[in-house]
């Protein structure tokens, strides 16, 4: 196919684009920061600058490119670490994931394009209720922590739309392993800690493994919404230690809940105490997928370990054994 990604040169568009192209699909890329033109070029893509909240710019692109499917990754995550002001950290993406979608699903129509794949989000999604881990069927949750209420309304605003043009919503889990990844630093720094009892439970992808997805959902037809995470959600008081482990750093700290809100509020509290993971027994059953990394136990070795060995320091042992992810 010819598939127009939007968001190509991010942390899952630069995995998605030479898997795109090795599977023998063309791709056209879009950025906006200088310098990812070239990066997408090297990569295989057609580039393409592309401001995804200007709609005549959006419609212009889309039906000059003539695709065949369009893949929805643009989002402004990079560096974000203010979870005590959470809507206004994301606001950017929330109008990415809202007037963004709305431009790609308009361009779509106009241009005959069909098949349409978008990302969203597993973690901190699902109800606050019941099991630590939830399926696609179970409810999101009807209360989201105030001040995350508008980037909530736009991740649920994003899956309905793309279900109801009939696309598929992908809801990745927690992403690591790319060069841009912020987790291992305040991990290192010991101001990464863990919160009360530590009980919430996080779901993790690896950047390639979410591709792979990605190219998968894009051959699978729509609609539908896939949780796409590796095969062991955690609560943060177990892969937090070891994450610190891996990467040659101390122990992380231990604080209570009302220290913690001080500094990252009552969303990074929710998150770190009480969140739910995500299963992905759905998107291995009708996608055909399995992750290369079926745990961040292997993952978090094969993406931080040698940092911490070229360091001097030893990392916890693990075996990855990869499997093919088409």
């Amino acid at each position: 196919m010819r598939v127009f990604v939007a968001g190509a040169s991010g942390a899952i568009g630069r995995q998605l684009v030479p898997q795109l192209i090795e599977n023998g699909h063309e791709v056209i890329g879009t950025y906006r920061t200088i310098g990812n033109a070239d990066r997408l070029q090297a990569l295989g893509a057609k580039p393409v600058e592309l401001d995804l909240l200007d709609p005549d710019a959006v419609r212009k692109a889309v039906i000059e490119a003539g695709p065949d499917a369009i893949v929805h990754q643009a989002t402004a995550l990079t560096g974000l670490r203010d979870f005590k002001h959470f809507d206004r950290s994301f606001a950017l993406t929330n109008r990415l994931r809202t007037e963004g979608t709305d431009a790609l699903l308009a361009a779509a129509r106009e241009a005959g394009v069909r098949r349409i794949v978008a990302q969203s989000y597993a973690s901190a999604i699902y109800a606050r209720v019941g099991g630590p881990v939830k399926t696609e069927e179970d409810p999101v949750d009807p209360t989201p922590v105030p001040a995350m209420t508008e980037s909530f309304a736009a991740m649920v605003y994003l899956d309905e739309t793309i279900r109801s043009a009939g696309g598929i919503a992908l809801r990745y889990g927690g992403f690591y392993g790319d060069a841009s990844d912020t987790l291992p630093e305040p991990v290192r720094k010991r101001q990464f800690p863990i919160v009360g009892n530590g009980g919430g439970v996080t779901s993790f992808i690896h950047v390639y493994d979410a591709a792979a997805a990605t190219v998968l959902a894009l051959e699978h037809d729509g609609p539908g919404t896939y949780n796409i995470v590796d095969d062991e959600p955690a609560p943060v008081r177990e892969w937090l230690p070891f994450l610190a482990s891996v990467l040659g750093a101390k122990p992380p700290r231990r604080v209570p809940p009302w220290v913690a809100r001080l500094f990252v509020g009552d969303a990074g509290v929710m998150i770190a105490t009480d969140s739910r993971g995500a299963s992905n027994a759905k998107a291995k059953r009708e996608l055909g997928w399995t992750p290369r990394y079926v745990s961040w136990r292997q993952g978090f070795v094969a993406a931080y370990g040698s940092a911490s060995s070229a360091d001097g320091r030893e990392s916890p042992s693990a075996t990855v054994t990869p499997s093919s992810a088409k």
